[in-house]
């Protein structure tokens, strides 16, 4: 019992917490390590270290021979105080009984309505779909009450019984008394497999479950202006619920394709143009192509290469407000590739009545940057 850790530590509270800090400190660590959240190696051991501990601080007479004595007790024998030791085999039920409603028994009921879980379809959709929004039609497989025994997994016109070991709770005790202590385990009932029910004649179309698998078309309506991994959701479209719970819900997620012109951040678009030298130099007005149109852009003259233009309120719809984003306009002075001898003829002349220096003049340039690595 030596390495023991102190259970005041062990929940992260001082010796003179209240019974409310401790309650508090004992949920946030339970939730933090259950097993069915925490799949960290160690997260089972964590989780009974701290029920232990609650299990000792949340009783007044526990905790007082604990405050006294420690982990060793003299009254109680070597390490079985505290009323019977550490009961593990419910625990991993019973925190999550303490925050959605089961009670303090520790139990869970079989038979207590119970939410269905959540589903989640991924759906594939154009740039502009999710630029404009769209209604559709989407396929989903689900499990659902039984039609035929609308739930109870009885044959039609019968009814499970009330198992007659474990009464309906689902649970079976195991006791055993241990150098230390008491041990209680709980576990499933090996009559009924834990439902607390008995059925003697099954209904024929879910083989007893009470459950089915069906395929379900489900009308949805995609806002305009989503993005690539926004997702929504549909409530009670999910898994139906057990003994009359609700059913579960269903997310939605988009993956929306490239488009071949525009790209997109946030509410605003981006697209390049490109001009021809004659268009940069002298200016020019061009037709660009919108979301929704093609309107006039006006180039001025001398525009350089990378140069942006915005166009006002022809981005994405805003999908959590009012108004559309802009769209961006990069562009792209294109060299030709090909010239005519006219045309290379033309361009010298041009070059030198601009005064620009020719290829005679670059190395110039070049010698220029040389001289700058070495100091000159």
């Amino acid at each position: 019992m030596a390495d023991k850790r102190d259970y005041y530590e062990v929940l992260g509270v001082a010796k003179g917490a209240s019974d409310e800090d401790v309650k508090k400190a004992y949920r946030k660590l339970a939730r933090q390590y259950h097993p069915d959240v925490n799949k960290a190696a160690d997260a089972e051991t964590k989780f009974k270290e701290v029920k232990e501990a609650y299990d000792v601080l949340s009783d007044g007479q526990k905790r007082a021979r604990y405050d006294q004595y420690g982990h060793v007790d003299p009254n109680q024998g070597m390490g079985g105080g505290f009323g019977g030791g550490a009961d593990f085999g419910g625990g991993f039920g019973d925190i999550f009984d303490m925050f959605f409603g089961g009670g303090g028994n520790g139990r869970r009921d079989p038979n207590a309505p119970q939410r269905g879980n959540d589903l989640q379809y991924t759906m594939t959709i154009e740039f502009k779909e999710a630029v404009f929004g769209k209604e559709t039609d989407i396929n989903i497989e689900r499990t659902e009450t039984c039609d035929t025994c609308h739930g109870t997994g009885a044959k039609k016109g019968t009814q499970p019984q009330t198992c007659s070991v474990c009464h309906g709770s689902g649970q079976e005790e195991v006791v055993q008394n241990t150098p230390f202590g008491r041990m209680v385990n709980r576990r499933a009932c090996s009559n009924c497999g834990g439902s607390g029910k008995i059925i003697k004649e099954k209904c024929t179309t879910c083989s007893g479950s009470g459950r089915v698998r069906k395929q379900r078309k489900i009308h949805i309506r995609i806002p305009a202006g989503v993005d690539d991994g926004a997702q929504m959701r549909i409530n009670g479209e999910g898994e139906g619920g057990v003994n009359g719970g609700p059913a579960g819900d269903l997310y939605v997620v988009f993956r929306v394709k490239s488009h071949d012109f525009f790209e997109r951040e946030g509410d605003d678009i981006y697209c390049e143009i490109p001009l021809t030298f004659s268009q940069a130099a002298l200016g020019d007005e061009v037709e660009i192509p919108t979301l929704t149109e093609k309107v006039k852009l006006k180039v001025p003259a001398g525009t350089q290469t990378g140069t942006y233009f915005r166009l006002k309120g022809k981005g994405v719809p805003k999908l959590r407000g009012v108004g559309q984003g802009d769209q961006h306009i990069k562009v792209v002075v294109v060299t030709p590739s090909k010239l005519s001898e006219e045309q290379k003829e033309l361009l010298r002349q041009f070059s030198s009545l601009s005064g620009e220096q020719t290829h005679e003049n670059e190395q110039s340039f070049f010698d220029r940057v040389k001289r700058a690595f070495r100091g000159d």
